[in-house]
């Protein structure tokens, strides 16, 4: 077929290119067979006409784009926002497998093990030890509240990406490459007769059963082989799991109301299922290989113990003794199965069994066996798959994934008052200060009685937030400690708020219950509470009742800090000063303290939420902030193109792992730091915050314009997500989640979050300083990790950023004073934020890998812009009153095309 929309456009030659043009011709194929010769002409007219806009930047050339869209009947739309944006998911794949490809090409598996090699040579044998011994490396998946695909879909695109790689590693013109050519156009065929699209408002479960696909594809095997890489490092095949894959799905209730004890039950139950079926499997295809004969090999007395309680009798083995124990491993394994999930069908039949009461007796089984095979001449065989599945049953456990509760502190706090108004209804928790709460909480912790009332009648809310601390601890009792391990405060901003939780815990079971019960973590989001934060928690460990608690923990507190609502709140330049200096406090009041700390962040994919490449995050941590633990959210955005394909989860987990123990060896990470660089940042801090604040919040009519600007009222109503767009019914931004905040700024393309206020702070400081003052920043652009990172991704940003577009959606707002006055403002930013990166990095914005320059970027703009063109004719449709189903399923396509052509957005 002709070189047309459907094949990427001649850039500059590099990987992805060949694998989008390939996709490319199959999905112009699928639409030619599926719509006919008239869609695909439509959608090459919008396309032309996007680029000629995007080009010119011209009235006439706007206006004709605009008479094409408009024109479109709503049947046409559809089609062509359903090529445009399936366009995208297959430029997306083509440049994973591309990114694979270069993984391979240069060897970066070798990273880690390279690493352990400088540990070694930093800290010697002993010191190497000791930092494995400490390491603690969690990724933590989150949910994204604006996420859209179905399962269908992402099955569709895992099969695509699966056979894309056969596609590209098999030889030209080779019966295997057709194969996977033919593959790859049946399934671009099924996606395109599969809706794109849910009917229906995503649940809770849905988004565990999404979460699900990555252990399949990803986590079971690739965790696994990354402690087999230490492990053979060292010598040493029974390491602790260091590399945890933890999850806030089901467990985090702050703002989502559809989180409640019932939820968090199935999540178990959903996370075991998988886990154990995985075993079976496992065990299954172990049965078929430990074919063993005590007529040929002896095996230890314990093996043989453990052979006798196996209900196997048949013949056929009985001297086989590995085989019997399989089979009663596997009969144990399908009796927990039905114990954790009732009425779970199993994939094999199985005898009646006892089930394990915990993995911890699974193990001892599976390490049984290990020591027979070692000490009868199979070393080789207990080091292949059985020794995949101790590492598999140490890493996952039956619980598969560690879930965090989450909540805000203003439920605990009325939980709190409630439970102390029905034991002393003179008691006034709320009307308190401080210190009157404190005193009493601090009493009740020291205190025998219990708040609880067994008949005592609590309000609804009351009772749903005691019965998910109550499902915690029989959770905690059937799997372990691991399944719960903390419980997060949002909006933490005083010692009370943790007070307040801890009573919480010890009135439902959950302080003193094995493990050390279940840990209090405050979450400092604001940019007052990042800067109190460090006080706060000083004065919270030295409280001889916490310190009690904190022993029987290890004496290791975790604390998390949140990057997207301290951006929302205070804007991106303060936000990650901020951060920065609370780290650094953090690090010095609990060396004071002789305390161990592990920071969480709650970083997002998009820069406005604290993303960025994984490694310059934490390099450019400051000194001791690491120091071998660190725990960080995968956000829903951007979990799928780091873990949908096998290879480039495992490059991504080796580089989060390599990079926390190069920044605990102290190398790579935070200089030694003048102080007058540091007072350079405060000033741009301090007038980015205050341009950043006025705009926001200072601003009237801001909201109007906000509202009316971007999609935010139709991601409000659409079925996107499982928890409400905002915390309360207002259209405050202060109320509004910082997800939504973020991907409504991306869909419009002005990506403001990113980098409002860093133009102001530099120009201002430029001007009041010349060149001596370029000369400093360009001083720290080369030689602070911290304020290279800063920069860097200012630059990606404005990369990814299109006025011109913007300009469209701001002429949504019908107020022309207010539209005029606001929109102004923020182009003016924007063309400060981008002379001043260019000035400080001194070359030109697109010259830089993370920029547009980049063939990726310069790939998607004749596919993203016309989404967007067709995403402001929708919302008119919409605003006129156009309620039909087709213009809302146009409009939720728009926002799905455009999402997976910015990738990373919210």
């Amino acid at each position: 077929m002709p070189d047309t929309i459907f094949s990427a456009p001649r850039i500059d030659e590099d990987m992805a290119d060949e694998g989008i043009r390939f996709l490319g011709r199959h999905l112009g194929n699928v639409l030619l067979n599926q719509e006919g010769g008239g869609a695909f002409d439509t959608v090459e007219r919008i396309r032309k006409a996007s680029i000629r806009f995007h080009d010119s930047g011209s009235e006439a050339d706007y206006t004709a784009l605009q008479e094409i869209v408009s024109a479109l009947p709503i049947d046409e739309m559809l089609q062509s926002l359903r090529a445009f944006s399936y366009y995208l998911h297959l430029l997306n794949l083509a440049e994973d497998e591309a990114q694979l490809q270069g993984q391979r090409a240069t060897g970066s598996r070798d990273m880690l093990e390279g690493m352990l090699n400088a540990a070694r040579e930093a800290f010697g044998d002993q010191g190497l030890r000791a930092l494995i011994d400490r390491l603690m490396v969690s990724p933590v998946l989150t949910a994204h509240p604006t996420e859209i695909r179905r399962q269908s879909t992402m099955r569709a695109e895992f099969a695509i990406a699966r056979r894309l790689d056969d596609w590209s590693r098999a030889e030209t013109g080779s019966h295997a490459e057709r194969e996977a050519s033919d593959d790859i156009l049946r399934e671009i065929e099924i996606l395109w007769q599969t809706a794109l699209l849910r009917r229906s408002k995503l649940s809770v479960r849905d988004e565990i059963r999404n979460g699900l696909n990555y252990y399949d594809h990803t986590f079971m095997e690739v965790v696994p082989e990354i402690h087999g890489t230490v492990e053979r490092y060292l010598e040493d095949d029974a390491l602790r799991g260091f590399l945890r894959i933890g999850s806030w799905i089901g467990g985090d209730r702050d703002g989502n109301p559809f989180v409640d004890a019932d939820v968090l039950r199935d999540t178990f139950r959903l996370q075991a299922d998988f886990a154990l079926r995985h075993y079976l499997e496992e065990l299954h295809q172990l049965g078929a290989e430990l074919s063993m004969s005590t007529r040929v090999v002896g095996v230890s007395d314990a093996l043989e113990v453990l052979a006798k309680a196996s209900a196997d009798g048949s013949a056929h083995r009985e001297d086989e003794p590995y085989r019997r124990i399989i089979i009663h491993l596997y009969a144990r394994i399908s009796a927990t199965l039905r114990d954790v999930v009732p009425g779970a069908a199993l994939p094999r039949d199985a005898a009646p069994a006892a089930p394990y009461e915990g993995p911890e007796a699974f193990l001892a089984d599976l390490d049984l066996i290990d020591a027979s095979l070692r000490a009868n001449q199979a070393p080789a065989t207990a080091g292949g798959r059985l020794l995949s599945l101790r590492r598999k049953v140490r890493s996952f456990g039956f619980h598969l994934a560690t879930v965090d509760l989450r909540q805000n502190s203003a439920v605990h706090e009325a939980t709190i008052a409630e439970l102390l108004s029905a034991v002393d209804p003179s008691m006034d928790y709320l009307s308190l200060d401080e210190g009157g709460r404190c005193a009493v909480l601090l009493g009740e912790l020291a205190s025998a009685r219990m708040l609880l009332r067994p008949y005592h009648s609590y309000s609804e809310a009351t009772e749903k937030e005691l019965s998910i601390f109550r499902m915690a601890r029989d959770i905690r009792a059937r799997f372990g400690p691991k399944a719960i391990a903390l419980s997060i405060i949002s909006n933490c901003t005083s010692i009370s708020d943790m007070l307040e939780l801890l009573v919480l815990l010890k009135e439902t079971g959950l302080s003193v219950d094995g493990g050390g019960g279940v840990q209090v973590v405050p979450l400092f989001e604001t940019i007052e509470d990042l800067q109190n934060g460090p006080e706060i928690m000083r004065r919270f460990l030295t409280m001889p009742a916490y310190r009690e608690v904190l022993a029987r923990q290890g004496n290791v507190q975790e604390v998390m800090l949140g990057y997207s609502d301290s951006n929302k709140d205070g804007g991106f330049v303060t936000s990650n000063w901020e951060l920065y200096k609370a780290e650094r406090n953090f690090v010095s009041v609990f060396k004071d303290l002789g305390i161990g700390m592990r920071l969480f962040h709650g970083r997002g994919g998009s820069v406005g939420r604290g993303g960025g490449h994984v490694r310059d995050a934490i390099l450019s941590q400051p000194a001791g902030a690491v120091d071998g633990q660190i725990r960080l959210t995968e956000q829903g955005e951007v979990i799928s193109s780091r873990y949908a394909h096998r290879e480039i989860g495992r490059a991504h987990l080796e580089t989060i792992v390599s990079a926390t123990l190069e920044a605990s060896m102290g190398a790579g990470g935070e200089v030694a730091v003048p102080e007058a660089w540091e007072a350079v940042v405060d000033r741009l801090s301090g007038t980015a915050f205050d341009a950043y604040r006025d705009l926001v919040f200072g601003t009237e009519g801001f909201e109007e314009f906000f509202w009316s600007s971007t999609i935010i009222t139709e991601i409000a109503a659409l079925n996107i997500g499982s928890r409400p767009a905002s915390r309360a019914k207002t259209r405050a931004i202060t109320s509004l989640r910082a997800i939504p905040w973020v991907f409504s700024w991306a869909q419009c393309r002005i990506m403001l979050p990113g980098w409002y206020g860093f133009g102001t702070a530099v120009s201002d400081y430029l001007e009041a300083e010349g060149d001596e003052g370029l000369a400093t920043l360009r001083a720290c652009f080369a030689d602070w990790p911290f304020f290279r990172t800063l920069v860097k991704k200012v630059e990606t940003i404005i990369g990814k950023s299109d006025m011109s577009i913007a300009a469209r959606y701001a002429e949504l707002v019908e107020d022309a004073e207010l539209r005029e006055r606001i929109f102004t403002r923020i182009t003016e930013e924007w063309q400060r934020a981008h002379d001043c990166v260019e000035v400080i990095t001194e070359r030109k914005l697109g010259a830089a890998a993370e920029t547009t320059a980049r063939p990726e970027h310069r790939r998607r703009t004749p596919y993203l812009d016309p989404l967007n063109h067709m995403q402001v004719a929708m919302l008119r449709k919409v605003r006129a009153g156009d309620t039909s189903e087709k213009t809302q399923r146009a409009l939720l396509l728009s926002i799905n095309g455009v999402a997976s052509g910015l990738r990373n957005t919210g």
